[in-house]
């Protein structure tokens, strides 16, 4: 017991206004923490609002640059970008075709504006079965897929991608990648790993979004267990020795502890995405009146921020930016 030192010491002294309780906070979210994922599909003539994921739409070609304007606007650094192509096939050809949707849009986004453009690298939007590499009897074959991945990093390069972030959690895919941005003159591209993604349940509305469901199966023998933390810092600790320059952990909020524990390992940047499932819980609460939208939307994203995340990927990203903006 310490009641000794009441009443000379008083906790409730630094929380008395909001004044003193920004003087003193500890943790402060920032726009520029933030990147906005961004749907580009080339099926599309006009913005569709994805239904599992209110206030977010997957864009058509035409839309990607006034897009990425008005992110900028906002003063959000960069975009997350994922490209839905109109044609699929059993290898995902379209990931790496120098005319493909996702190589498209890098080029109007960098006509349009001055935002980082962050290429997502898997193939299972591109693919016709939905898994994210070659299949070889009904399962991913790993090294097969590592070829797929280097040619469609110098693609994603050539169009002018600020950086590439491969998310298939193929083992080798980071060194595999780097080599081939390295043997293509693209030494400084950086790479941002998922290297911690965990098959979680969290992902559903995003599948809509890039209608990349798997028709059969499911990916838990690439993605990680979400009962393992030790498991999450080997994988990383492979991707710092392959060459990964930023580590991400996936989803955010079920894994703060990995999120913290990362920070304590390594000395890399720590970006964390605030996935789709996160996003869509919030909102059909606030929908409900069940919790206040925007206080638990600066709540979640301080906390992923407090965990140790100095990268929040996230589709509240707009609204954040907009909420901080006000508080300047």
């Amino acid at each position: 017991m310490v009641w000794y030192m009441f009443p000379a010491s008083r906790a409730r002294r630094l929380r008395s206004s909001s004044a003193v309780r920004g003087l003193v906070r500890e943790t402060e979210l920032d726009v520029r923490d933030l990147v906005c994922p961004m749907f580009v599909n080339e099926s599309l003539n006009a913005p569709r609002e994805i239904s599992s994921m209110p206030g977010v739409s997957a864009l058509p070609l035409s839309h990607v640059g006034r897009e990425a304007e008005a992110v900028s606007g906002l003063g959000i650094p960069a975009v997350l970008l994922f490209g839905v192509p109109r044609v699929k096939d059993a290898r995902g050809s379209g990931a790496w075709d120098e005319q493909g949707v996702t190589q498209k849009a890098i080029r109007e986004i960098k006509a349009s504006s001055d935002v980082l453009v962050i290429a997502d690298l898997c193939l299972c939007e591109y693919t016709d079965h939905g898994h994210c590499g070659v299949l070889r009897d009904g399962a991913v074959d790993n090294d097969s897929t590592l070829e797929l991945y280097g040619l469609t990093a110098i693609s994603q390069a050539e169009a002018g991608a600020d950086m590439i972030a491969p998310s298939g959690m193929m083992d080798g895919q980071v060194a595999m990648i780097r080599e081939a941005l390295d043997d293509a003159g693209f030494e400084n591209v950086p790479i941002m790993s998922y290297a911690a993604k965990y098959a979680s349940a969290f992902y559903g509305p995003f599948r809509e979004a890039a209608e990349s469901a798997p028709r059969s199966g499911d990916r838990r023998t690439h993605q990680m267990d979400p009962a393992n933390a030790k498991e999450a810092l080997r994988e990383m600790r492979l991707d710092v020795a392959e060459g990964a320059d930023i580590l991400m952990v996936k989803p955010a909020l079920p894994y703060l502890d990995i999120i913290r524990e990362a920070r304590r390992e390594f000395d890399l940047p720590i970006a964390a995405y605030n996935v789709s499932g996160e996003y869509s819980m919030l909102k059909a609460a606030a929908a409900n009146g069940w919790i206040d939208h925007d206080r638990a939307m600066m709540e979640a994203l301080g906390s992923i921020k407090r965990a140790g995340a100095d990268i929040i990927i996230t589709y509240f990203a707009k609204e954040a930016a907009a909420l901080l903006e006000g508080e300047r």
